[in-house]
Parts: C-alpha cells; sequence; structure tokens
C-alpha cells in the first residue's frame, strides 16, 4: 500500500468514527423522547427530580366518578341523573316527611337534639312526657336537670343532652322573647344545634329550604356518587350545587327515607330497590329479590313507621308508645309539617 492510500484509507476510518458518533447522539437522543424505552424513564425521572428541587408541584386531578357499567360520567350527566333520582324518588316516597313527632318550632327543635345517636322512633316515645311537663322554653329553662335526665334516659346520653336542651331554652328565654328564631345564624349558636338540627327546624318548621346531611343522607349521596367527600359541610355545599334551592328540604326527606327503608347501611337492598337503573352503587347489597324484599323497614316492609302520630296520608302504621304506656296515652295531635 502507497503511503498515499493509507492516509486515504485513516481518513475514511475517522469520517466512519466521528459519523457514528453523531448517529449514536442523535439515536440517544431521539430514544429518550419514545415513550416506554429506558431512556425516556430516565428522563422522566430527572425532570421529576428537578421540579422536586425546584419546590414544583404536579396538581392531583381526581378521576370523575363512574356510572354502573365502567364508563366515564361528566359532570353534566351526573347532575342529571342526580335529579332523575330525585324525581323518581319522590314518586316512590310522595309521602316523605321528617320522622319526629312534633307541634311547634319549639319541639321539633327539642326532639331534633335528642335525635342524636338515637331513632326518631325513641325520641317520639319519650318526648310526650317531657313536653306535658316542659310545654315552653321557660318551663324547661327552670326545670330540675336531674328530673329532666330522667325523662329522656331512653334516648341515650342523657346528661349531656339535658345540658344542650335546658341551655337552648334558657337562650331562647333570655335571647328570643321564648321563641324559636327563624334564621340560621341564630340556631347555631344555640346549644347542642348544628347545621343539620338548624335545617331539620328551618325547613319543616319555618318552610325555609336546606339541605339536612345525617348519617342516612351522607351514605347515599355517596353511593349516588354526587360526593366523594365525608364532610357534612362540604357535602351540603356540594349537593346545593346540583339541585335547586326549592328541592332542598323534600331532597332531605326522599333520601332520608330511602336509607332508612331500602338502601341500608351494612345490607342494602338492592334487589327491591325501584331506582338501581340509576345507582352506581349497584350490587353492594343483596340482588336477589326475595331475599331483598325480607330487608326492607317500615311501610315498605309492612312494619309500623317511626312516628306515634304520622301524617295523615302515611300509608304505613303509627308506631307504638313506649313500652308500659297504654295505646293513646300521651299521645298528641300530629305536628305541622
Amino acid at each position: 500500500m502507497t503511503p498515499t492510500a493509507a492516509k486515504t484509507g485513516a481518513a475514511k476510518a475517522g469520517a466512519s468514527k466521528t459519523g457514528a458518533k453523531k448517529t449514536g447522539g442523535t439515536t440517544t437522543k431521539a430514544a429518550a423522547e419514545r415513550p416506554g424505552t429506558k431512556a425516556a424513564t430516565k428522563a422522566t425521572a430527572k425532570k421529576t427530580a428537578a421540579k422536586k428541587a425546584t419546590g414544583t408541584k404536579t396538581a392531583a386531578v381526581a378521576a370523575p366518578p363512574k356510572p354502573s357499567g365502567g364508563r366515564t360520567e361528566s359532570r353534566l350527566g351526573m347532575v342529571r341523573r342526580a335529579r332523575r333520582i330525585n324525581r323518581e324518588l319522590a314518586e316512590v316516597y310522595p309521602y316523605a316527611h321528617p320522622e319526629l313527632d312534633f307541634r311547634n318550632p319549639f319541639e321539633l327543635l327539642v326532639a331534633t337534639v335528642l335525635s342524636a345517636q338515637t331513632t326518631d322512633l325513641r325520641v317520639n316515645q319519650t318526648t310526650p312526657a317531657l313536653f306535658a311537663r316542659y310545654p315552653t322554653p321557660e318551663d324547661l329553662a327552670a326545670a330540675v336537670p336531674e328530673e329532666v335526665e330522667e325523662l329522656i334516659r331512653p334516648t341515650g346520653f342523657f346528661r349531656a343532652k339535658t345540658k344542650s336542651i335546658m341551655g337552648l331554652a334558657a337562650a331562647l328565654r333570655d335571647e328570643h322573647g321564648g321563641e324559636v328564631p327563624g334564621r340560621l345564624e341564630d340556631l347555631v349558636k344555640l346549644p347542642g344545634v348544628g347545621r343539620k338540627t338548624a335545617f331539620v327546624v328551618l325547613g319543616n318548621a319555618f318552610g325555609v329550604p336546606g339541605i339536612t346531611v345525617d348519617t342516612h343522607f351522607m351514605r347515599l349521596a355517596r353511593r349516588f356518587r354526587w360526593t366523594e367527600s365525608d364532610d357534612p359541610v362540604k357535602i351540603e355545599a356540594e349537593i346545593a350545587e346540583i339541585f335547586p334551592k326549592s328541592d332542598w328540604t323534600m331532597l332531605s326527606h326522599r333520601v332520608i327515607f330511602h336509607g332508612r327503608r331500602i338502601c341500608h347501611a351494612r345490607k342494602p337492598a338492592c334487589g327491591a330497590c325501584p331506582i338501581t337503573h340509576l345507582c352506581p352503587a349497584y350490587g353492594e347489597g343483596e340482588t336477589d329479590p326475595e331475599k331483598a324484599r325480607k330487608l326492607l323497614k317500615y311501610e315498605k316492609g309492612g312494619f309500623p313507621g317511626q312516628r306515634l302520630n304520622p301524617p295523615a296520608d302515611y300509608p304505613g302504621r303509627p308506631a307504638p308508645p313506649a313500652p308500659g304506656v297504654a295505646p293513646g296515652a300521651a299521645q298528641r295531635p300530629s305536628g305541622a309539617e
């Protein structure tokens, strides 16, 4: 080989190496841009580390709820489904009502405070004797605490509840002229009265719309995928955006009725539910129709309701008085609805 040929061959070899380096660099860059490659994974890791180092945070976006069938549901679809549930529950429970016996706002307020951690039936069996002895806020505020405790003992937590109802009675006497105020901001300042209790009183004694987020309402709102929250105040705000204000009070009654009768906490009667076609949680409970029917409660199961004095349009049987109390004794005319 001549010296000239040797130089030419060396130059070609050098050019080939240079091209290989350039090509390799280009290949590495292209691979880093292709998802699924090791290079891409390393590049993503570097970017994530850089963001953490600079304090940049990536916002987590919650996936929208999915109805039965696994399809992603839009916000508009959820609102339409929610309103349809309300309409169909109105057909199932046209007689939905507050299940506490009362004759006036004061009795409803006290009964609602007493209903915490117990059933409305137990409260309804207890309040006749309480209101017979203390019919007004002035009477209850001046009572002997031990005597009140004995009267309301069946409702549980009777010492704390005595303190609350005597405290709110004193506040009504001293600050509101013995009358129950018709404003949310005034009601929630009374001892033992939160937003749930206030909305029960406002909606059923004063006709002011409100959403009552009790345990039944909270459970069903989550099963219906109206909310993912477990905070009553947040749930109230979210539901208020779904339904018009005029629906709030009756919506609360219908949902609570459904929760007590069919959509139970431990074993919902899915096989006997009339709105399964709208419920994303169908299948969480008993789906066999015959077995599900045996789970139904109150009028849906052919049993007495919770009120001793239910409204005239209630299709079920009145609840029995407290054990040892003669039928009809200490019962009062049905409360205003």
